[in-house]
């Protein structure tokens, strides 16, 4: 027997508001997504002394030193990441003479002195106008990304009718990924003042991929069965086609996600988010991939957008595709 999961789109429809709504109140409200100085400009400076050092008190030597915004994390044992706004360079005369040294110096001495000896094994700073154009290149390369896609599932089901309507459903269902990711950081940047950097677009990008090869894999199938059974209701042949996908998407999904998972345990903390937001995505990627996209298909093919939750329990009434 054949679990109707169409039949049962409307839960799936619910279970997706229950995740993004919360998010997209947080994304609206100001205060929610923190970005890092890849997007909007400052420093960042691995600091590793040789005494230990308590989180709390660096927090307050960077204080007294006038970045009350420092950020610190540990990152092991006497080893911390602190981003800061902007550290003035020295400044010089016409001449070339020192009129004063780096902030960054400064900021060093005074730690050394206050903590014992210290190392910086990386400095980074990042520019307003090099934070501006990562920010407009980040938000190109998503939009891109979702046009070709659109554009490539055209081309690939240009033998179904209305062949432009798999590649929106799967628009959809990965934008439906990236807010899910986007807003439940928006949450954790609240909570615990998680900040984005330049790896997080790589993370977004890297779900839209994965999100839409398992879109990909369940489309084909509802193409191949509209073909083998010609004279069934499209709402039977999309359920047929994911019982048969649904085992593979999982276990495939599953397996990637324990690599995450021990990779967030173990891989460090400067790709801690990255992993993170990898982990949110694949799951919300494999969930809309089944759950959501598919299911919009039928509404869409059946032509049943007045009922778009169709019922809670149970089928509602077969109708040939469009």
């Amino acid at each position: 027997m054949i679990y109707d999961l169409v039949g049962k789109r409307a839960w799936f429809f619910v279970v997706s508001a229950i995740i993004l709504i919360p998010g997209l109140i947080s994304l609206a409200l100001p205060g929610g997504l923190h970005p890092g100085i890849d997007f909007v400009s400052g420093s960042i400076m691995t600091l590793q002394f040789e005494q230990p050092v308590e989180q709390s008190a660096l927090r307050q030597a960077f204080a007294d030193l006038g970045h009350s915004e420092a950020i610190v994390q540990r990152a092991g044992d006497g080893t911390y990441i602190v981003r800061t706004t902007t550290l003035q360079a020295e400044s010089r005369d016409a001449v070339g003479n020192v009129l004063s040294g780096s902030e960054r110096q400064r900021v060093q001495d005074q730690l050394g002195g206050r903590f014992g000896p210290l190392t910086v094994p990386t400095f980074d700073q990042v520019s307003p106008i090099v934070a501006a154009e990562i920010v407009r290149n980040s938000v190109i390369a998503v939009l891109v990304a979702c046009l070709g896609i659109l554009l490539y599932l055209w081309w690939a089901f240009r033998h179904v009718a209305e062949s432009w309507r798999y590649g929106v459903c799967a628009v959809v269902a990965l934008i439906h990924d990236a807010l899910a990711v986007l807003g439940i950081f928006s949450i954790l940047g609240r909570l615990f003042a998680i900040e984005l950097d330049a790896l997080f677009i790589t993370a977004v990008l890297t779900v839209i991929g994965f999100s839409v090869h398992d879109t990909i894999v369940v489309f084909d199938r509802i193409r191949e069965n509209s073909i083998r059974h010609a004279g069934e209701s499209f709402e039977d042949i999309v359920n047929h086609s994911l019982m048969q996908t649904l085992g593979r998407s999982l276990t495939t999904s599953l397996t990637v996600l324990l690599t995450l998972f021990t990779l967030w345990l173990f891989g460090g903390v400067t790709i801690r988010n990255f992993v993170l937001a990898l982990l949110i995505g694949i799951t919300s990627g494999t969930y809309s991939s089944i759950f959501n996209a598919s299911m919009l298909l039928v509404v869409w093919e059946t032509k049943k957008f007045g009922t778009l939750f169709g019922k809670a329990t149970g089928r509602v009434p077969a109708a040939s595709g469009a």
